[in-house]
């Protein structure tokens, strides 16, 4: 064998042992001292030999030449198996993987032949047996025509692949752009973090979600030949959307503490504020009790009280606002605040409310009959719509505003029979619930109008 042949034998990638026992041997056989085949003894063949062997060497050179044209056609097959195995899934993908299996099984059998037939004779000895030159010529030119043969089929095997090995390359060339924008996006991330914690922030719970990440970078870095393209891509991804959420809540973070002092400064003045209304609640109540009877104001008894409670309760619960937002427990910090606006606000409707029933409560003293009025406008306004375009009202408005006309009526009447101290809010309650339903039966009419 001469020295130039060991090429096709280093690239049988994945070889069986058995057949990479074969080339050890032939190649330690090639470079050995006495009779190896890529020695010049022509000279020591008998005259009448040449032409025969002449025929052999060429045959032997025939298949060499088929052997490293297959060897690298085989390297070439190899590799695209590799991209797809790394880039694609799926049923053909797999069927793929094992048709190539049983091809390279079958490569590496002709390739045992040939390597048997290369070594079964001397063709640079000086004495060979009867026919020997003749056998090894014969089995020489049958491993040529395997070892084309195959090749044909590899070449026939790698045209099938194409369509799965170019989406493979399509999924490859994203990976690179893919994992280098994850790494820029976690080194965003932890710049954000840094000068957060360089303006007095300790931003723990965004420190602890960039550390999460850690172990995602290292799976970055091990690459798709070990996770595969697909769970490469889609980890990049993830970490970009995760890693830009970080920076993202670090860069607002000190507003977001800006906003909390703000918010807990204004809920502090809005204190101040209701400890000063809350004094006007007792005069108000002490009001209703002079001139109303006891059920236009009984049920506002307990309003100074609560006033006073929930001032209490929001200044403790602002306080402690303000000591997670001084710990940076953030979410802490927004859940105290909502509780004390929803508390502020509460007391304020209770403060509003005693304004509000003296003033109600005085206006309908001083002049009952423009309550009645207005409630009297809105069911005549509800009853002529009712009746636009009919000839009789339809029950479902009709029923409502006959019973309304009732109410109203009732009304009026108890407050005309109650002497030296009607019940002003009982009337005022009623005539509210009558325009209630004339409102209603506007609604209901102008909804069927649209329908039609």
């Amino acid at each position: 064998m001469r020295a130039g042949s060991t090429r096709g034998y280093a690239g049988l990638v994945l070889m069986p042992v058995v057949v990479a026992g074969v080339l050890a041997t032939a190649v330690a056989g090639s470079f050995a001292g006495g009779g190896g085949r890529g020695g010049g003894g022509r000279s020591r063949w008998r005259r009448g030999d040449d032409a025969q062997r002449a025929a052999a060497v060429a045959a032997r050179d025939a298949a060499q030449e088929a052997f490293y044209e297959l060897d690298s056609a085989q390297r070439e097959l190899e590799l695209a198996v590799e991209t797809v195995r790394a880039a694609e899934e799926g049923a053909a993908v797999r069927q793929a993987l094992a048709d190539h299996q049983d091809l390279r099984a079958r490569i590496n059998q002709v390739t045992v032949a040939y390597l048997d037939a290369l070594d079964s004779v001397d063709l640079e000895a000086a004495e060979l047996p009867p026919g020997a030159i003749a056998q090894a010529r014969q089995r020489l030119e049958q491993a040529q025509r395997e070892l084309a043969a195959k090749q044909t089929e590899l070449a026939n095997f790698l045209g099938r692949l194409q369509p799965l090995l170019q989406r493979a390359e399509e999924q490859l060339i994203r990976v690179t752009p893919a994992v280098e924008q994850a790494k820029r996006a976690l080194l965003a991330a932890s710049g954000a973090l840094d000068a957060v914690r360089g303006a007095g922030l300790r931003a723990d719970d965004l420190a602890a979600r960039l550390a999460e990440l850690g172990p995602e970078l290292t799976r970055l870095n091990e690459g798709v030949s070990k996770h595969g393209v697909a769970q490469t891509l889609q980890r990049a991804d993830d970490v970009v959307r995760r890693a830009d959420g970080i920076r993202a809540d670090a860069e607002q973070l000190p507003e977001r503490a800006r906003e909390i002092d703000r918010r807990v400064a204004s809920l502090r003045t809005r204190v101040q504020a209701l400890e000063t209304r809350a004094g006007t609640v007792e005069p108000a109540l002490s009001e209703l009790r002079r001139r109303f009877s006891a059920a236009c104001w009984q049920d506002l008894q307990r309003v100074p009280q609560q006033v006073v409670e929930a001032g209490r309760a929001a200044e403790a619960k602002l306080a402690e606002a303000g000591r997670a937002r001084d710990e940076q427990r953030w979410a802490d910090a927004t859940a105290a605040i909502g509780t004390v606006r929803a508390m502020l606000e509460t007391a304020d409707g209770s403060v509003a409310a005693v304004a509000d029933r003296l003033r109600r409560l005085t206006e309908v003293e001083r002049d009952p009959q423009a309550e009645v009025q207005r409630a009297r406008f809105a069911l005549r306004d509800a009853q002529r719509l009712a009746m636009a375009g009919r000839q009789a009202p339809d029950p479902r408005h009709a029923g409502p505003l006959d019973a309304a006309v009732a109410r109203l009526d009732r009304a009026v009447a108890a407050l005309t029979e109650a002497g030296r101290h009607p019940d002003f809010w009982h009337f005022l309650t009623e005539l509210d619930g009558v325009r209630h339903t004339a409102t209603e039966v506007v609604e209901l009419i102008r909804t069927d109008h649209g329908r039609h």
